[in-house]
C-alpha cells in the first residue's frame, strides 16, 4: 500500500511541472530604459502582466486589457486580472496593462498603451501570437484609452479589434465623465482638444471592429457615449456589435452580481469566434 502511494506521488510530482508550464505568466516593464514622457510622479511604473495560454490551446490571438478608473486610478481586479481566465480558456493571450495616470499629460497613458502594443508585436513570434490578431479591451476610462488607440494610432500600434465596456468616448462636457476629462486633458482644455479626443468624431474606415456593452441606467458615464460611437462605426462601415442591458450600473465588469454576466460573456465569446 505504501509502495503504491509512493508510485502515485511520483507520477503526480512528474506531472506537476507540465501543468505549471502549460500556461505562462510573467511581467514586462514597458519602459525599462526610462519613460519618454513624464506625468510628474516619481517612480510611477508602466507595466503589463502577460498571461499566455497552453501551447496546444493557443490560437495566436491576444487582448491588451486596459482597466478603468477615471484616469485617476485602476480597477485592476474587476476590469483587469479577473478577465485573464476568460480569455486564456479560449486560447487567447490576456495581457493586463498597468498604465500611468496622466495628471493632465494625455501623452502618458496613450504612450504607455501604444508601447505595450509595440512590445506585443515585437515578441509575437516568441509568444506564439499573430501580430495581426491583437485586440484591445477597455472599461470606462480604459475604454476611452482603448478607443483612442483604435481611432488615433498609426497602423503599427493600432489594435486589430476592440472590446469596450461602458466606455468613456467623448470629451464633450455635456455628456462626458468629467473626472476622466479633467484628469486626461485638464480642467481648462480647449474646445479643439476636447473635439480631438472625442473618439466618436475620430472614427474612420480604418478603425478596427468593435464589441461594446453598456447599461441603459449607467449614471456615471452616459450611455450616449457608447451609442454615438457605435453609430459612427456603422456610418464608416466598420463591423460593430453593441449590447445594451436594461440593468447595468456602471462598473459591472466581471462581477457575478451583474444580472447579465453570463449572457454578456457568451455574446463576447461568440463575437470573438466570428472572425
Amino acid at each position: 500500500m505504501i509502495k503504491k502511494t509512493r508510485n502515485w506521488l511520483a507520477i503526480l510530482l512528474m506531472a506537476l511541472p507540465l501543468s505549471v508550464n502549460a500556461q505562462k505568466s510573467f511581467e514586462v516593464n514597458i519602459w525599462p530604459n526610462g519613460t519618454p514622457v513624464s506625468n510628474g510622479v516619481k517612480d510611477d511604473v508602466a507595466k503589463m502582466n502577460v498571461n499566455l495560454p497552453a501551447d496546444k490551446a493557443n490560437h495566436g490571438r491576444a487582448v491588451l486589457i486596459c482597466p478603468g478608473g477615471g484616469y485617476g486610478g485602476l480597477a485592476m481586479d474587476n476590469e483587469g486580472t479577473n478577465w485573464i481566465d476568460f480569455f486564456r480558456n479560449q486560447g487567447i493571450a490576456a495581457i493586463v496593462l498597468t498604465y500611468r495616470m496622466p495628471h493632465g499629460v494625455k501623452e502618458v497613458p496613450i504612450g504607455d498603451a501604444e508601447e505595450a502594443m509595440r512590445i506585443i508585436r515585437r515578441h509575437a513570434k516568441e509568444w506564439n501570437i499573430n501580430p495581426n490578431d491583437i485586440g484591445i479591451m477597455g472599461s470606462s476610462a480604459g475604454g476611452h484609452l482603448a478607443s483612442t488607440l483604435s481611432t488615433h494610432s498609426k497602423a503599427d500600434v493600432r489594435p486589430n479589434f476592440q472590446i469596450l465596456f461602458y466606455p468613456v468616448i467623448t470629451m464633450d462636457k455635456s455628456y462626458t465623465h468629467m473626472g476622466s476629462h479633467d484628469n486626461l486633458l485638464g480642467k481648462n482644455a480647449s474646445a479643439s482638444m476636447e473635439r480631438l479626443y472625442s473618439n466618436d468624431l475620430q472614427v474612420t474606415p480604418q478603425t478596427p471592429p468593435a464589441f461594446i456593452t453598456v447599461g441603459s441606467n449607467d449614471q456615471l458615464v452616459p450611455p450616449m457615449n457608447s451609442i454615438n460611437y457605435y453609430t459612427a462605426l456603422l456610418r464608416n462601415h466598420v463591423p460593430a456589435s453593441m449590447m445594451v442591458y436594461n440593468e447595468g450600473p456602471h462598473g459591472y465588469g466581471s462581477q457575478r452580481w451583474f444580472r447579465y454576466t453570463l449572457e454578456m460573456q457568451l455574446e463576447l465569446k461568440a463575437w470573438l469566434a466570428s472572425f
